[in-house]
């Protein structure tokens, strides 16, 4: 019901947009139905949506998913990450959610159950620009929506998993909310409030955690040192808004206090791996006095070909960029290079990116770089014929480098 209260809505706004002025602009708009296959009602619902559809003149896209069922989080939690990677996997400028306000009050409690923190106590945002969503319904209680469908005569159809107090959800809804309401009628009302603050309060921290950063990020990494000069709670806040940044999941309190922990008291030479996400093979290290993130990605031979390209993708998924600069790089134009070739480290190899000095081991090299153990095994060279050219991050072979009257092409490699 939610879903087409939301379409009927959007559908009135665009047909009414260019009538408002000279100036107001349409949108396209595209409907999507997320096909779970766990209802034997499933089939019929996307054909309900495309009748629905039909009748509004909208275009529909089903997407079919597998929802995994061995996640260890639970069908409900399963179901939930597969509809958002399909919902996000458009091209689409937002994508519009039906979310009310009844929805903030019971996310609110399952977190506060779960014993979030801020970020996870401010529940939905009715604006996430960094996944392109908008709730615009997250402030219109459930029985307004009702009383709008009834209204205009709409037609839905109802999910009876809805029904099933064994989700977490549902039984809120169905048995928590309502003894509730009777002693607090407002108190969905009230809790959407809560989380409201509580956005504004996640807001502030993330603004604290960036003013912090500006002294402890090298570059994508973080400095240990610097780390440890702030008091734990804004050490554990940046912490928390350096992994986001990442794009990893959120650690639990104690996941985050142990990471915390290892960081500060690891010695220089120590060896330190910490769990991120395991089961996608993502690590917190320490190499030095900098945190990284490293992922573990199945290891693929490297064997490319440049010929001219911007930027290049590695079987890894990192990027190779190539930019032309002014007396910088690889002297290209002058040698008539057309193409390089691109290929991983077997070990052995040798360089001379400095004309002063002798011949060395690339891997002496990487060492007082300070390049990371796992980043030297995965680093890509670059080959002019058969002689190794560049060397990405590290610098140019002597005789190849451009010199300041030329346009020379600087290779930079950035890892994942």
């Amino acid at each position: 019901m939610d879903s087409c209260v939301l379409l009927d809505l959007f559908v009135n706004v665009s047909q009414a947009l260019p009538l408002q002025s000279e100036t107001a602009q349409s949108f396209q708009l595209q409907a999507m139905h997320v096909h779970h296959g766990l209802s034997p009602n499933a089939d019929a619902w996307a054909t309900f949506c495309l009748d629905l559809c039909a009748q509004y003149k909208t275009p529909l896209q089903i997407a079919r998913v597998q929802v995994p069922k061995d996640t260890g989080s639970g069908i409900e939690s399963a179901a939930r990450q597969v509809r958002y990677a399909a919902l996000l996997n458009t091209s689409a400028d937002y994508v519009v959610l039906a979310h009310h306000a009844d929805d903030q009050a019971e996310t609110f409690l399952l977190q506060l159950l779960r014993g979030a923190g801020a970020k996870g106590l401010a529940s939905m945002a009715s604006r996430d620009e960094s996944r392109r969503l908008l709730r615009p319904l997250l402030d219109i209680s459930h029985a307004e929506l009702v009383s709008y469908a009834t209204a205009r005569q709409l037609r839905w159809v109802d999910d009876e998993s809805n029904e099933d107090t064994h989700y977490d959800r549902n039984f809120f809804r169905h048995q928590v909310l309502p003894i509730l309401e009777q002693r607090f009628p407002a108190v969905k009302t009230t809790l959407a409030r809560s989380a409201s603050h509580l956005a504004e309060a996640s807001s502030l921290l993330d603004d604290l955690a960036q003013l912090d950063a500006q002294q402890c990020l090298q570059g994508l990494q973080l400095r240990v040192d610097a780390l440890a000069q702030l008091t734990p709670p804004r050490a554990r806040n940046l912490l928390r808004w350096w992994l986001v940044s990442q794009q990893q999941p959120l650690p639990s309190t104690q996941r985050l206090q142990e990471m915390l922990n290892q960081l500060l008291g690891a010695k220089t030479d120590a060896v330190m791996k910490v769990a991120v996400d395991s089961a996608n093979g993502v690590w917190l290290r320490r190499y030095q006095h900098l945190a990284y993130i490293e992922i573990n990605l199945p290891e693929q031979p490297i064997a490319m070909i440049w010929q001219g390209e911007d930027a290049l993708e590695l079987p890894d998924h990192s990027r190779l960029l190539f930019e032309r600069k002014q007396g910088s790089g690889l002297a290209a134009e002058r040698l008539g290079i057309k193409k390089l070739r691109i290929a991983h480290r077997i070990g052995g190899e040798r360089f001379k990116p400095d004309i002063a000095r002798p011949t060395r081991t690339l891997k002496h090299l990487l060492q007082e770089a300070s390049i990371p153990p796992w980043q030297r095994e995965r680093l890509p060279l670059i080959y002019c014929d058969d002689a190794l050219a560049v060397v990405p991050n590290i610098g140019v072979a002597s005789h190849l480098q451009a010199t300041s009257d030329e346009i020379g092409l600087v290779i930079t490699w950035l890892g994942v």
